[in-house]
């Protein structure tokens, strides 16, 4: 399972990280409607007309959009 504590600095970080949950479901994450509780390590995300609670160690992996950015050589 991935990292909490990962994936909020990788949505710090990069503005915006996809997320697999265990049950194959993606969700993008975006750094102006998630929070992150500690306590519960979980990932809340504010959907406008609903809010989402998702414990950490449902997160199977997450990865960015590489898209714009340019490949070192």
């Amino acid at each position: 399972m991935a990292n909490y504590e990962n994936i909020k600095k990788c949505l710090d970080e990069s503005g915006e990280v996809m997320i697999r949950l265990d049950n194959n479901e993606s969700i993008e994450l975006h750094k102006h409607n998630v929070k992150f509780d500690d306590a519960s390590q979980e990932i809340i995300i504010d959907a406008a007309t609903e809010t989402y609670w998702i414990g950490a160690d449902k997160v199977s992996y997450y990865w960015i959009h590489k898209e714009g950015f340019e490949k070192g050589e």
